[in-house]
């Protein structure tokens, strides 16, 4: 069976993946992996073109078809089962893009109360204290936005998991 755009398979196709899918619905766990290998390439290149990272559409793929596989008896067999599956993705891809856009802002929220702070009294230090915090603020505003801060976390984030992952399987004696 091959995977086609929603729409264009024919009705052989669409009857082949309904009795597929009906198996599933049944408990097949073998009709359920060929949903899965039919469908999953097609889905994760959908999460890839929506999500930032690959490891982000690696685990919405998989996420994806847990949800797929707990919400198969909601599928309406009359319509196309891949209009559904891209439906699904399309709705979980949005909901990782708010959570996390959510989240950032959470992390983010607390910057313009952050103390500036730093151990040495510098010419920087004596000319923050001349000016009131006010004035500091204003000019740090012109120079931080805090979009670019959040991103900034967030690509540190990211980085500092495949540095300790890397150190895991190199410590496991794997090479990256």
């Amino acid at each position: 069976m091959d995977v086609q755009k929603p729409g264009r398979m024919n009705s052989a196709e669409t009857r082949e993946t309904g009795e597929i899918v009906a198996r599933a619905r049944a408990g097949d766990a073998e009709a359920w992996g060929d949903l899965y290998r039919e469908y999953a390439p097609a889905i994760f290149r959908f999460c890839r073109r929506s999500l930032p990272t690959r490891e982000d559409a690696e685990d919405a793929t998989m996420e994806i078809f847990m949800k797929v596989r707990d919400k198969l008896n909601q599928y309406d067999a009359s319509r196309p089962f891949s209009a559904w599956l891209y439906r699904v993705a399309a709705n979980h891809c949005w909901d990782m893009l708010r959570r996390r856009k959510i989240r950032q802002d959470k992390e983010t929220d607390d910057l313009e109360t952050v103390p500036l702070e730093h151990p040495d009294p510098s010419q920087l230090d004596q000319l923050i204290e001349q000016r009131t915090g006010e004035e500091v603020r204003k000019a740090l505003d012109k120079l931080v936005r805090r979009a670019f801060v959040g991103v900034v976390l967030l690509r540190a984030r990211h980085e500092l998991r495949h540095a300790l992952e890397g150190t895991s399987v190199m410590a496991a004696g794997g090479a990256r």
